[in-house]
């Protein structure tokens, strides 16, 4: 399942249609959901302000009640006045059924989904603002009895850059094909690449535990902060690091004094060279050292309303390390749809903060 925050002030925007708010769920999201099913929260005090997207991949029936369960139990906690539900399908064989000149939305498929859904909300005291079913490009409402809504015509999404869209772009969120897109923004380094990076990794790990025995590692603390920060210097100019210069950010990032004062990076209005920097390192390191950058490319991800990259970026992380706490406590955190304004108070306060690095 995914989440993602509603997008930081001063980017929040209403959205009045229906149309406009399904053809907005690749912004919301991260990228282009198929086969799904999403809740939006709508909050503010209209009940009409977009606020926490969840997402889920369609249950097979047998499992409908709990994935609705799950995901309403994640949008519950922004509070909402009221969600719309989307079903986004397009394995339908044949396309959709003609209803015979019935009329209304009585025979769009995945009805018994959006059934368990808004049972599930019920409990929680939140109504359905809106059921829709968007395929090929454009929406069904499941309650619309309109001629509208017949199976067979549907009406077309919105075309051309809405309000949203327009603070998404500003709030630096960009939208992949899929989220297997996202994955591979992210994925390791395979050749060539990969052995000259391990190569260097092996020496500057030799280099730096001789030079902590010869001058403490207080002093080598600092000299990895400093390569952290001539990392985040390459970014900014938008030069290439070095394999050895890279290794050494990796090898600083094991110590945990570093990594917390990297962890503070993501506070910072330069979050666009932190991401470069952290995005590199993941894909570069070797397996034992993804856990760290990978983890902090995570946290950036979430305080900027990225929750799908933020959920990619975690999994790699532990992937190469399932006891990483850092990692597990950001994921609890995510999962609990902590809002990213809470995140950076809690970075900010030093509260997130833990022991997994290897101690000094």
């Amino acid at each position: 399942m995914d989440s993602h925050p509603d997008l930081a002030p001063p980017y929040r925007v209403s959205l009045g249609d229906p149309g406009a708010l399904a053809a907005a769920v690749p912004r919301l999201l991260g990228f282009r959901p198929r086969e799904s099913v999403v809740l939006i929260s709508l909050t503010g005090p209209s009940g009409a302000q977009v606020g926490l997207t969840v997402r889920a991949d369609i249950p097979p029936p047998e499992h409908a009640a709990d994935v609705a369960g799950e995901l309403g139990r994640r949008v519950r906690t922004d509070r909402p006045a009221a969600v719309v539900l989307l079903v986004i399908s397009e394995d339908l064989p044949g396309g959709l059924p003609d209803d015979g000149g019935s009329g209304g939305g009585a025979d769009l498929p995945h009805r018994p989904l959006v059934h368990e859904l808004t049972v599930a909300l019920h409990r929680h005291r939140i109504p359905v603002r809106e059921a829709l079913l968007v395929r090929d490009g454009r929406w069904w409402s499941y309650d619309c009895p309109a001629d509208c809504c017949r199976p067979a015509h549907g009406t077309p999404l919105p075309v051309g850059t809405s309000p949203f869209e327009a603070a998404s772009v500003a709030a630096g969120v960009t939208v992949a094909d899929s989220r297997e897109a996202l994955a591979a923004r992210i994925a390791p380094v395979d050749g060539p690449a990969r052995s000259s990076m391990a190569a260097a990794a092996r020496r500057i790990a030799a280099e730096s535990s001789a030079r902590a025995l010869a001058v403490g590692l207080d002093v080598v603390a600092e000299e990895s902060w400093a390569a952290v920060l001539a990392g985040l210097a390459h970014c900014r100019a938008g030069t290439a690091l070095s394999d050895a210069a890279l290794a050494r950010i990796l090898w600083g990032l094991r110590d945990t004094a570093v990594r917390d004062r990297a962890l503070r990076l993501a506070l910072a209005d330069d979050d666009a060279a932190v991401d470069s920097l952290w995005t590199e390192c993941t894909r570069r390191a070797p397996r034992r050292y993804v856990p760290a950058p990978a983890t902090l490319l995570a946290v950036g991800a979430w305080l900027r309303g990225d929750g799908a990259m933020a959920g990619v970026a975690l999994e790699r992380a532990l992937a190469a390390d399932r006891r990483y706490r850092l990692a597990r406590l950001l994921g609890q955190a995510l999962a609990a749809c902590l809002p990213p304004s809470e995140l950076r108070l809690l970075i900010a306060g030093g509260a997130i903060a833990d022991d997994d690095a290897p101690a000094r």
